[in-house]
C-alpha cells in the first residue's frame, strides 16, 4: 500500500469497518491494490454486458438495472452468503447504488462521504468527506444516491449543490464547481450521468421554490457547457402555463439520474412537482415542465419533446421515478419506448422518438384522485380529491409517497421483458394551506396530512408488470412500504429488499421468494452485481440510521445501520 493511501486510511472515519471486512477475507488478499484503467465511452456504452463491473447508476445507459450474469440463478440462489461487509460508521440512510470498476467499489454514504473499497476484500483504499456548510436547506435527509465514473475520475453531486470530480485512484479533488446557491434551497443528491465528455446532473430544491434545472459540465475541466431550466421564464414557450410570475418559484426539480438512449441519441430526464406543492391557487395552469419527462439533445440541452404526467399537480406526485428505454412489442410492431411507473399510480408507455402517449395502466392497488387517463394520457381528475384546508375528509389514493418513488429504483429484464417495481400502498388526507414565498424557507402550501403510514394501514408490494399489455404478472406483498431498489438478472432472479432489513431474491417468472438475508438495517439502496476472478457477487446497501443487529453465522454481530454487504455463492 502506498504512502498516500496509508495517510488517507489513517484519517478516515470508518470505525471498526476495516477489521470486520478484513476478517472475512483471506489475509493474503488484503494488501493487493487493484490496477485501474480509463473508463472509456466504449466501456460505458457496453453497460452491464461488461460483467466485470457495474459502471453506472442504472447499470446501462437505458437504465435497465439488469445483468446478463447467470452464475447465481433460481436453482442456487438459496445458497447465497456474505463474503464481506463494510460499515461506514456514519448514521443515516444508505441509499446509493455502488459503482464497481476495475476491482474497486465506489460507495457514497450520508453527508457526502465517498469510499473506494477493494471489491475482493472490502478493504478501504481511500475516503473523501465533502465539507458541508452548517446552513443547508434539505428536505429529506443528508442522502446521496451514488457517483459516476469516467476516464480516471469519479464524480459526486453534493448537498450544498456542488459537483466534485476526484481522482479514482487517490481520491484527490480534480475540480469542484458550484451548481446552485444552497442558501436559496438548492441541493444535489443523485448520481451524475456521463455522456461523451459531459457530466450531467440534476438538482433538488423544489420544496423551497428553487427553480429546477439540468446541468452539463466538461468532464476534464468542470466548465459548465449548458443548462436546461425545467420551468420556462418570461417570453419562453410554456410560461403561459404559469399564472403571473409564479414561474419564478416553480420548482420542478430534477433530483434523480436521467437516462440516455445511444440508439436515438436522446437524453431523457424526469422532473418533480411544481411549487408550492399542495396549493396551486397562485400558479393556475398546467405548470410546464413540472411532473414531466424531457427529451433533450445531450450535446446542447435543447428540448426535443416533453410529456407531462400530472398537469397542475397539487398532490406532490413528483414524476422523478427512473425512466427505462426499451423495445416493446405493441400490436405486432416493435416500438422504441420510454417506460415509467409514475408516483401517481399509473404506468406510462411513451414513444421514445416523439413522446407520444402509447398506453397507461394502473399498477397500485388503489387510485381515486383520477378516474383514469384520456386518449392523450392526461389524467381525468376527480375534484373531490383535490386537497382542501384542514385536509380531505377521505383518503386520497395513492398518497404523496407512492406507488413507486424516485428515491428507489425499479428494474427491466432483458430476459422476461417485464418491469419489476417496488411500490408503496399508502393513502393520505392531503391538506392545503395558504403560504407566502420566503427565499430559503420551505414552500409547501400544505402537506400530506393524516397518512395510512401513521394509521398502520400502509404496506408494500413488489410487482412484475408487462409494459406491452399493462398486465400484472405477479405481486408480492410486504408488511411495510418498500423503499429500496431492484435488480434483475439472466439467472431468473430479481433482487430487492425491505424495511425489516432483509435482502430478498425472487423468481422472475413466478414471484416465488427464493432467498432472504438479514442485513441489519432497512434496505434503502440499490443492489448491483458483477463478476470478478470467476465469481459473481451481489452487493446490497443497508442503512436507515441507528444501531441494528445482524447474524452472520456465529457469533451475533451488532452493526451500525449503514453497511454494504457483498454476497456470493460458497466456493
Amino acid at each position: 500500500m502506498n504512502d498516500a493511501l496509508k495517510k488517507r486510511l489513517k484519517g478516515a472515519a470508518i470505525g471498526g469497518a476495516i477489521l470486520l471486512a478484513s476478517a472475512l477475507a483471506p489475509a493474503a488478499e488484503r494488501a493487493q491494490i487493484p490496477q485501474l484503467v480509463a473508463v472509456t465511452p466504449e466501456r460505458l456504452a457496453a453497460g452491464t454486458d461488461d460483467t466485470s463491473g457495474w459502471l453506472m447508476y442504472g447499470g446501462n445507459y437505458e437504465n435497465w438495472r439488469y445483468s446478463p450474469l447467470a452464475d447465481i440463478n433460481r436453482d442456487n440462489v438459496e445458497k447465497l452468503a456474505p463474503t464481506w461487509l463494510f460499515q461506514t460508521g456514519i448514521p443515516g440512510q444508505l441509499a446509493s447504488a455502488p459503482i464497481v470498476a476495475d476491482g474497486v467499489v465506489y460507495l457514497t454514504a450520508a453527508h457526502n462521504n465517498l469510499y473506494a473499497l477493494d471489491a475482493r476484500t472490502g478493504e478501504p483504499l481511500w475516503h473523501y468527506e465533502h465539507r458541508l456548510p452548517g446552513d443547508l436547506r434539505i428536505c429529506c435527509g443528508p442522502v446521496n444516491r451514488g457517483v459516476a465514473v469516467a476516464g480516471g475520475l469519479v464524480f459526486m453531486a453534493t448537498l450544498d449543490a456542488r459537483l466534485v470530480a476526484l481522482d479514482r485512484a487517490t481520491g484527490e479533488v480534480a475540480w469542484n464547481v458550484v451548481m446552485g446557491d444552497h442558501k436559496v434551497g438548492y441541493s444535489a443528491t443523485s448520481a451524475p450521468l456521463v455522456v461523451g465528455d459531459l457530466v450531467i446532473s440534476g438538482i433538488a430544491g423544489g420544496e423551497y421554490g428553487a427553480r429546477g434545472f439540468i446541468d452539463a459540465y466538461d468532464m476534464a475541466t468542470g466548465e459548465r457547457r449548458w443548462r436546461r431550466w425545467t420551468v420556462p421564464a418570461a417570453g419562453e414557450p410554456g410560461v403561459e402555463t404559469w399564472a403571473g410570475d409564479s414561474w419564478k418559484t416553480g420548482g420542478a426539480p430534477t433530483w434523480v439520474t436521467g437516462t440516455y438512449d445511444p440508439q436515438s441519441g436522446l437524453l431523457y430526464w424526469p422532473t418533480g412537482n411544481p411549487s408550492p406543492d399542495w396549493n396551486g391557487d397562485a400558479r393556475k395552469g398546467d405548470n410546464l415542465y413540472s411532473n414531466s419527462t424531457l427529451a433533450l439533445d445531450p450535446a446542447t440541452g435543447d428540448m426535443k419533446w416533453y410529456f407531462q404526467y400530472t398537469p397542475h399537480d397539487v398532490w406532490d406526485f413528483d414524476a422523478t421515478n427512473n425512466l427505462v428505454v426499451a423495445d416493446i412489442e405493441l400490436d405486432g410492431e416493435t416500438v422504441r419506448t420510454v417506460l415509467q411507473p409514475n408516483r401517481n399510480g399509473y404506468v406510462y408507455v411513451l414513444d421514445a422518438a416523439t413522446g407520444r402517449f402509447l398506453s397507461g395502466s394502473q399498477y397500485v392497488d388503489r387510485i381515486n384522485w383520477a378516474r383514469g387517463l384520456d386518449e392523450s394520457g392526461r389524467p381525468i381528475v376527480d375534484e373531490k380529491y383535490i386537497p382542501v384546508p384542514g385536509g380531505n375528509p377521505e383518503f386520497v389514493c395513492p398518497g404523496n409517497i407512492g406507488g413507486n418513488n424516485g428515491s428507489y429504483t425499479w428494474a427491466f429484464s432483458g430476459r422476461t421483458r417485464l418491469m419489476y417495481v417496488p411500490s408503496i400502498e399508502s393513502c393520505a388526507k392531503m391538506v392545503k394551506e395558504d403560504i407566502e414565498f420566503v427565499q430559503g424557507a420551505p414552500f409547501w402550501g400544505g402537506g400530506p396530512g393524516e397518512t395510512e403510514a401513521e394509521t398502520g394501514a400502509a404496506y408494500g408490494v413488489f410487482l412484475a408488470i408487462d409494459p406491452a399489455t399493462g398486465a400484472i404478472k405477479w405481486k408480492y406483498r410486504d408488511d411495510y412500504p418498500l423503499v429500496g431498489g431492484a435488480m434483475a438478472t439472466a439467472g431468473g432472479v430479481v433482487f430487492a429488499g425491505n424495511q425489516r432489513g432483509y435482502a430478498l431474491a425472487f423468481d422472475d417468472t413466478s414471484g416465488e421468494l427464493l432467498w432472504k438475508f438479514q442485513t441489519g438495517s432497512a434496505v434503502r439502496g440499490q443492489p448491483v452485481t458483477w463478476k470478478q476472478d470467476g465469481r459473481q457477487y451481489v452487493a446490497y446497501t443497508s442503512g436507515g440510521g441507528g444501531l441494528a443487529v445482524s447474524i452472520i453465522g456465529e457469533p451475533e454481530i451488532t452493526t451500525l445501520g449503514s453497511t454494504l454487504v457483498v454476497f456470493a455463492l460458497p466456493d
